[in-house]
């Protein structure tokens, strides 16, 4: 058995990459279970497509049945279920271009409508700075773990900076289904998300993107002067024609604030890939000018735009990446020997000593024991950026698949768990009331 994160190049490519281009192989088996499960009359890829039609359907359902007795986020149910009926368990969903093309969306929107979510009016001051002082914590400890366990700078520093992540578009409903959203509490956990999810794509950039540090410094410096002057003109502008045509295609097939949206998410990310930098830092600012635009007006009208976007996001695009995220999980890798599998529980403590503890002394003063610990586990919430980070290191033949696996894993567990343990301790009931509060929990 190899010890973990030996460079070696894999023999069995990580099946699902996010910005990068990664291998996609199955095993003998799984291609006979795919063809044999394949729907009479439809091919692979439309009969995949539907499955996770149906699987996004029966998610809220099962959440709201399971969340009677435990807070559980719908996430979860998105990737087990994905699992299930991937290639290594049921064997009747593949990853093909068609799902991983709308789950590239899926992952963009995600990280747009993150962008969207913070109030930075709320966080400016102090809770930004906690936030940017636990993360050079976390950076110190996480790169300090990942050279210990690592053989190789390289791949020490693929770890570290994947230890530093947190998943707020994952834990950003959560927060509002308990309603939390705008509490003290609330403010800390979305400030030490956005710091949590915004830095380690910048250190991608920097550092894992195969270009020296300086001349990706210029690109970076380059998109931050795009997104600054996109912030600019959404600051100082009056809009006033963009307003009246949101307002008056609102109810109608013209659907202009919609649309206007996911022009804007298009050329951002068009613009980091021109500039060589993550797509996710260009939904990212995206979804930060947006608010800018559509939140310095009418109330009502703010409202029913966000309505919408969470209804394209929600309800469409975003669980396509989870569900892709499940189906292209390699579980085979996983449990390939017991030395792998042990991996998963150590990278969930990993998680917590990374993100928890840093997040846990920066807590704001005055910050109740209680309220500490719930700060703690949210901040050690993280899988997007697990995904991608791997996926990096996989690409380069820096980390094994079934280390990265083992990684995807311990995220996908912290997912699961530290969110429902946060509600507890905090008190918290993640219980919907009514309609349209229901429709926002994913």
């Amino acid at each position: 058995m190899q010890p973990p994160f030996v460079p070696a190049a894999p023999a069995g490519p990580w099946r699902y990459a996010v910005g990068v281009n990664a291998g996609r192989s199955r095993s003998a088996f799984a291609t006979w279970a795919g063809a044999a499960s394949t729907i009479p009359g439809m091919d692979r890829s439309l009969s995949t497509l539907l499955l996770v039609a149906l699987i996004a359907v029966l998610s809220p359902p099962l959440a709201d049945l399971v969340g009677r007795a435990a807070p559980v986020p719908m996430v979860v149910f998105e990737i087990v279920l994905g699992i299930l009926v991937g290639p290594d368990v049921l064997g009747w969903a593949v990853q093909d271009d068609l799902v991983h093309t709308l789950s590239q969306f899926g992952l963009a929107m995600l990280f747009f409508m993150a962008g969207y979510e913070i109030d930075f009016d709320r966080l400016r001051g102090g809770p930004l700075a906690r936030a940017v002082r636990g993360w050079a914590m976390s950076v110190v400890i996480g790169v300090g773990l990942g050279l210990l366990l690592a053989p190789t700078a390289d791949s020490g520093a693929i770890v570290g900076i994947a230890l530093t992540t947190t998943a707020l578009g994952t834990i950003l409903p959560v927060l509002r289904d308990a309603g939390q959203l705008g509490t003290a509490l609330g403010d800390a956990v979305m400030a030490v998300g956005a710091v949590g999810e915004f830095a380690p794509i910048v250190a991608m950039t920097l550092f894992l993107d195969g270009r020296r540090p300086g001349e990706a410094m210029i690109y970076l410096t380059a998109f931050a002067a795009i997104a600054g002057a996109g912030i600019f003109l959404a600051v100082r502008g009056r809009h006033t024609t963009l307003n009246r045509l949101a307002d008056a295609t609102m109810e109608t097939s013209g659907q202009f604030a919609v649309r206007l949206v996911m022009a804007l998410l298009m050329a951002m990310v068009a613009a980091t890939a021109v500039l060589g930098v993550d797509m996710l830092l260009g939904a990212f600012a995206a979804g930060v000018i947006m608010r800018i635009l559509f939140h310095s007006g009418n109330p009502e009208r703010t409202e029913r735009v966000t309505a919408k976007l969470e209804a394209v996001g929600f309800g469409f695009l975003i669980p396509v990446f989870f569900i892709d995220t499940g189906i292209g999980y390699d579980l085979k890798a996983l449990t390939s020997d017991w030395g792998t599998l042990a991996l998963v529980p150590l990278f969930l403590v990993l998680f917590l000593l990374t993100r928890g503890l840093p997040s846990f002394l920066t807590a704001p003063r005055g910050s109740t024991g209680r309220e500490r610990r719930a700060v703690a586990l949210y901040a050690s919430t993280a899988l997007p950026l697990i995904v991608a980070i791997t996926s990096i290191g996989v690409d380069r033949g820096t980390m094994r698949s079934s280390d990265a696996a083992a990684m995807v894993g311990a995220g996908m567990l912290s997912v699961l768990l530290y969110p429902f343990l946060a509600l507890r301790t905090s008190g918290a009931v993640r219980t919907p009331q009514g309609r349209e509060e229901a429709a926002e929990s994913w």
